[in-house]
């Protein structure tokens, strides 16, 4: 089978090299490579297909790694669809099967007829070794797709049309592919395909009843209503500023990464990453924020809490990337690199409004909309939770009372793209000083999958933390108490 070379799997052309300023004759180094076979191990295809035949059950030892795309011998490629078809319909996978399927499929005679089939069979070393052959199979294929993510990459190269950072982005995205290939060239699922996940999921679900399915925000009342955050979701969390956006958003970040080990991104816009660590000390610890900064009346005992608290906090998976000004294309490259060494299990981005846009709009509206529709295929193609601070507009002020989905500032999309908007509301900001109580009330204003609702929490800024309010103690914070050391900042919600 020959090797095209003139057009690879996502259409791009090959333009035909110039030879300019070389004399006549002498071939450029994409001619000569033009020539050369790609890599292939035909023997190693052989011995897998005929393994499979012999001993059928080894299919499902190899089924994660090798796909019909994965063979370089187009016979080779019909001849495992059909092997994949005959096990979905748990028939058994021998001589007469598929030679029956192939027929039926009027490949047979494409693939030498019975006679080929009767070759693999007779002429494999031993079935026990299949995980051998098709690791030999899968680095070829490897290889292959190196190779055209190459011919990709040199061909944006030339595209002088393009921005540098979308060309960038590209080439990471095809080379990064190669490394997560599946071989899946297709573009659908069928139902029967996809129900089976369904089904065990259903299956986990019933056998946990009531146990957060998603990411888990670390406060009970809010996971009842979402069951933590899921994955592939963009997720808005909206208030005016100094409401404690950013504070509650770390607050999820600690809990997953400590409690749950779930790897976080945090991409901040605003603040450093010295000075989010220091909203996590103090949240974890329990000790003032403003202690921390001055050294002002700081105990041994506080002390010994903090460095307790640091050491904890280290052994976090907690990542964060504070570049000013930075854009969906950069934080989709950082976030792709962080999957790829680390595993990535939710993204916290602080805050929408100061993300720079990939190119020049004539309106901040279309600026917002281009980064949220961008911050949904990030969660998509992550397949992670993305969690994106937003500002409110200033209506919410002017007319008081608890925010609406119209008061997202700067764009409708942000409503439209996201699978969950969460506002943080407080009427503290209308009273005297000596009337607040610290509680924010988090309101679940969209929710695409599930149920809205609001939840309240009480804030204490100088440890910025959010701590769940017990029901017996309602009447001490609605009549203006203070949290409490004993009530410990990683209570019953483990905050």
């Amino acid at each position: 089978m020959a090797y095209d070379q003139t057009q690879n799997q996502n259409g791009f052309k090959k333009k035909p090299w110039q030879n300019q300023g070389q004399q006549q004759g002498t071939p450029s180094p994409i001619s000569v490579r033009s020539l050369r076979i790609p890599p292939q191990n035909i023997d190693a295809e052989r011995a897998l297909l005929g393994s499979i035949m012999l001993r059928p059950l080894g299919l499902n030892e190899i089924m994660d790694s090798i796909h019909p795309d994965s063979f370089y011998v187009e016979k080779h490629r019909h001849m495992y669809q059909a092997m994949l078809e005959l096990a979905r319909k748990n028939e058994p996978i021998d001589l007469v099967s598929m030679t029956a399927t192939l027929r039926e499929n009027g490949l047979l005679d494409n693939i030498g007829g019975t006679t080929y089939l009767s070759e693999l069979l007779n002429n494999v070393p031993t079935s026990t070794n299949i995980e051998y052959y098709a690791a030999l199979v899968h680095k070829k294929s490897m290889l292959r797709n190196l190779i055209s993510a190459g011919d990709e990459v040199v061909e944006l190269g030339f595209n002088e049309a393009l921005d540098i950072e979308e060309v960038l982005d590209s080439a990471e995205k095809r080379v990064m592919s190669v490394t997560g290939a599946t071989g899946k060239a297709q573009k659908f699922e069928s139902a029967k395909e996809v129900m089976p996940g369904l089904i065990e999921r259903y299956m986990k679900v019933f056998e946990n009843k009531g146990a957060v399915q998603g990411v888990p925000s670390g406060f009970a009342d809010l996971d009842r209503i979402l069951s933590g955050f899921h994955k592939s979701d963009l997720i808005i969390l909206a208030a005016r500023p100094a409401v404690g956006k950013t504070s509650i958003a770390l607050n999820f970040a600690k809990h997953a990464a400590i409690n749950h080990k779930i790897p976080v991104g945090i991409f901040s816009l605003e603040m450093s990453s010295e000075s989010l660590m220091d909203r996590i000390v103090s949240s974890h610890s329990g000790v003032d924020s403003w202690k921390l900064k001055t050294g002002n009346n700081l105990t041994e005992d506080e002390l010994q809490r903090v460095i307790e608290s640091a050491g904890e906090i280290s052994q976090a998976p907690i990542f964060i990337d504070d570049q000013g000004g930075n854009n969906v294309l950069k934080m989709r490259s950082t976030a792709r690199r962080l999957k790829s060494e680390y595993g990535l299990g939710l993204i916290i981005i602080d805050y929408l409004q100061l993300m720079s846009p990939t190119k020049n709009y004539d309106s901040m509206v279309n600026q917002i909309s281009e980064i949220t529709r961008s911050l949904k295929l990030l969660a998509r193609e992550l397949d992670v939770p993305v969690i994106a601070l937003s500002q409110l507009s200033r209506a919410v002020e002017s007319r008081g009372g608890e925010p609406r989905l119209s008061d997202l500032r700067d764009s409708g999309s942000i409503e439209q793209d996201a699978d969950i908007v969460m506002f943080i509301h407080s009427d503290d900001a209308y009273k005297p000083k000596d009337e607040r109580t610290n509680i924010k009330k988090i309101i679940i204003a969209k929710h695409r999958n599930g149920s809205t609702g609001d939840v309240e929490l009480y804030f204490d800024g100088n440890k910025t933390t959010f701590v769940t309010i017990e029901k017996n103690n309602m009447d001490d914070f609605s009549s203006g108490g203070s949290y409490s050391q004993h009530q410990n900042p990683s209570g019953p919600d483990d905050f």
